[in-house]
């Protein structure tokens, strides 16, 4: 914390008295030996500001019950789980050891940082760790914990998990949490293209982060040209579970979809996955067409003014990792500070607010769907 707290702009707003209360906790614990009361009080300091770019990521330092949980729209839902409760699969969570899932999100919300889409996106490891239901007063911690799911006809399962049957967190709940059900999933590729002929075209751009730094390039160059090749054309491009990257190096698709034909209109797909250089992406296009660009899904994972950059400290004692941030970013007045890199500050534009123009919820995964959406929203973009 020597290292994060003086480092990271977004702690200026959280009291020195208050800071010293839970740094004293987290220390408590830690003096008790007890690893996942320590983790979670950690969790607690650095949920603090409420800026989702710092905050504690448990994953690969917990055991967690072989189930995984996400939030698709306003519900939990069971993505995967151990081929013995597999029929489970596809479910909603009800309760768990008789507690209505909301008053466990109500009870957790102190332990997440960020916004309320945030904190559903990376809320239900909690539900899932046996740690942290102890903690929040669900699970008495050595008896079996009775979760109740249920199936889209209205069945209900109900599975008993002993919580000594646990796995590495990190195999079913990654870091970058992206919402699909196969947790291990990364993009194949940085563009698909989906062509509608006459109606228009499809842009599925799922992450702006490039390690090797040479395929994402080509995929915007590959955008880019289509996009100027087809100047009247409607699009609809979807960065639902784009958890970011650099939104530099998509400038250039930026510009050739805002120069197209004054009338041409887009169609953006977004989702509570949609993070960091995504939520860049969007506001550059919103402000650039107005209301040419249509705003459909489910509200971004943050808001548009956040402290970023920074980067992530492993815990090695424990672990997990201590993500914090360095950089004000305010994409919705367009205002700058002292820590707002220069390349950065010189693209802000005042977006002033997203809203959504069309609620829609699915797993984005789900490529039947979306083809079938993709075709209604052109439809609608053309008349």
């Amino acid at each position: 914390m020597t290292t994060v707290l003086p480092a990271d702009p977004s702690f200026r707003v959280i009291g020195r008295e208050e800071l010293e209360r839970h740094i004293n906790e987290a220390r408590q614990s830690a003096l008790a030996d007890s690893k996942d009361d320590f983790l979670l009080s950690l969790m607690r300091l650095l949920a603090l500001p409420g800026n989702g770019h710092t905050r504690l990521i448990p994953n690969d330092a917990i055991l967690v019950l072989p189930l995984r949980f996400a939030t698709i729209g306003t519900t939990v839902r069971l993505l995967d789980a151990t081929s013995g409760i597999s029929d489970a699969i596809g479910g909603d969570l009800i309760s768990i050891n008789g507690v209505p899932v909301g008053e466990i999100e109500a009870a957790a919300e102190k332990l997440l940082a960020g916004t309320r889409q945030r904190k559903r996106v990376i809320g239900p490891i909690l539900f899932a760790w046996p740690g942290a239901l102890r903690h929040l007063g669900v699970s008495s911690g050595g008896d079996a914990i009775e979760y109740r799911i249920r199936s889209e006809t209205g069945q209900i399962s109900e599975l008993l998990l002993d919580p000594a049957n646990g796995v590495p967190g990190s195999t079913l709940y990654p870091r970058g949490e992206h919402g699909k059900a196969d947790a291990s999933w990364t993009p194949k590729s940085f563009l698909k293209i989906k062509d509608f002929g006459q109606p228009g075209v499809l842009l599925v751009l799922p992450s702006f982060f490039d390690p090797g730094e040479t395929a994402l390039p080509d995929a915007v160059a590959e955008a880019t040209d289509l996009v100027r090749s087809r100047p009247d054309t409607p699009l609809v491009i979807d960065v639902r579970g784009n958890t970011g990257g650099d939104f530099l190096k998509t400038m250039s698709l930026i510009d050739a979809i805002s120069g197209g034909a004054e009338g041409r209109r887009v169609g953006l797909l977004i989702d509570k996955f949609t993070f960091s250089a995504a939520i860049v992406f969007t506001a550059i296009l919103k402000h650039r067409l107005g209301e040419r660009l249509v705003l459909i899904g489910d509200e971004m994972g943050d808001g548009l003014t956040f402290f970023a950059e920074g980067g992530t400290i492993d815990l090695s004692s424990s672990g997990a990792a201590v993500r914090y941030s360095t950089a004000f970013h305010d994409w919705a007045g367009g205002r700058t500070d002292e820590t707002t890199p220069a390349e950065i500050a010189e693209r802000l534009v005042p977006t002033g607010t997203l809203e959504l123009d069309r609620v829609w919820a699915a797993q984005s995964d789900d490529v039947e769907t979306l083809d079938r959406f993709c075709r209604e929203v052109l439809d609608s973009l053309n008349t």
